[in-house]
């Protein structure tokens, strides 16, 4: 029996080692695994809106800064002044607003006394009226009594020459009423005018608000020196230094937002069938081998760039050889959210890592968060 211990000892480790490789081999083949991954975070650039002098520059390329923290001061002298005259000019729309609405309560008034002058006119004709009826009838009468002598060559010419005066009185009435029409319709020209000139009234008035809108504009690039921290996260690429020239819409720095972090591996599209939004996924850094950290699928790449059919030489297209019996597996795009992070362990964008993908393990949470937006 003791011979043969040696022999039993050495197959059971042999069957050990079958045993495992099988159980790997099954892993693998169930539970998707590629060493095709990186550690990827959003990178956003901050550049600045408006160009001047840096005068403030309190941090340092590979520094961590928190959100609303200040990384440079551009000069604001400049944005200053411009502020000061652009409220100088809304505060002279306002004065021309102002004489523009005097105006109009002027031209108002003229037209008052205008719409005045007329009733006046007219009331004064309808009196020369009843008065040269009255004269007339006066005259006709002096004119009937003269040949019986009942009244005398003197009241005659009396009359006569009051019911002329009447009809001068008269013309001259109506050439006051032409008078008032014409400086009515004046008024009303000159009033249009005016109210045309002004615009809306109020906070509508489009002087007033381009005025404004001007002091806003103002007030906004004086705000813009100040440059301050859109995220949390560590500076990178820091392009100037103080005392340089800041360039408005020119990306000065870049700032990996720390609560991006995130997996990106590369599958092959054999193994994309038996991953879903919501896995349990395990990933190795090559920089931290023995920390593995985890985290559940967020979400699969629906498209990749194709080489064959791309414009090449002569924009002919540009089709790669294969081989008959060799056919690649292209590799999809799987996104990893990292749920949980290891102590000590600080990742950085560009890292390599190995992703594990354990298949149907999705949870009810997990596929809820995969899948909403």
């Amino acid at each position: 029996m003791k011979k043969y211990r040696k022999y039993i000892f050495t197959a059971g480790v042999v069957f050990i080692a079958l045993l495992s490789l099988v159980l790997q081999f099954w892993k693998y083949l169930n539970n998707p695994w590629t060493r095709d991954g990186k550690v990827q975070a959003d990178i956003i650039q901050v550049t600045p809106r408006v160009s001047g002098q840096v005068v403030e520059l309190p941090i340092k390329d590979n520094q961590f800064v928190n959100q609303g923290e200040l990384l440079f001061q551009i000069d604001p002298r400049t944005y200053e002044a411009a502020l000061a005259e652009a409220k100088a000019q809304y505060e002279e729309a306002i004065d021309t607003y102002n004489a523009d609405r005097e105006n109009i309560l002027a031209y108002e008034a003229r037209l008052r006394e205008s719409s005045a002058a007329i009733d006046l006119a007219k009331s004064n004709i309808n009196a020369l009226d009843a008065e040269i009826i009255k004269a007339r009838a006066e005259y006709e009468r002096q004119r009937e009594l003269l040949p019986q002598r009942a009244t005398s060559v003197r009241s005659l010419q009396a009359a006569e020459a009051e019911y002329e005066s009447s009809i001068e009185y008269r013309a001259g009435a109506e050439a006051s009423l032409a008078e008032s029409i014409a400086a009515l319709e004046q008024s009303q020209a000159d009033l249009a005018r005016v109210r045309a000139q002004l615009g809306a009234l109020g906070a509508d008035n489009p002087g007033v608000r381009a005025a404004l809108a001007m002091v806003r504009q103002a007030e906004l690039n004086l705000e813009y020196t100040t440059v301050i921290a859109p995220v949390s996260g560590f500076v990178t690429n820091l392009d100037f230094r103080f005392g340089d020239q800041a360039v408005a819409n020119q990306p000065a720095l870049s700032i990996v937002d720390v609560s991006t972090y995130r997996v990106e591996g590369y599958f092959r599209e054999t193994f994309i069938r038996r991953i879903s939004p919501g896995d349990r996924a395990i990933v190795t850094l090559m920089a931290y081998p023995h920390r593995p950290l985890q985290g559940y699928v967020e979400s699969i790449g629906w498209g990749i760039a194709q080489d064959d059919g791309t414009a090449g030489n002569d924009l002919l297209p540009r089709v790669n050889p294969t081989f008959e019996w060799i056919r690649l597996a292209q590799r999809i795009p799987v996104r990893v959210h990292l749920t949980e992070t290891p102590e000590l362990v600080e990742l950085r964008v560009g890292f390599t890592s190995s992703v594990l993908i354990l298949s149907d393990t999705a949870s009810a949470e997990q596929d809820e968060a995969a899948h909403s937006p």
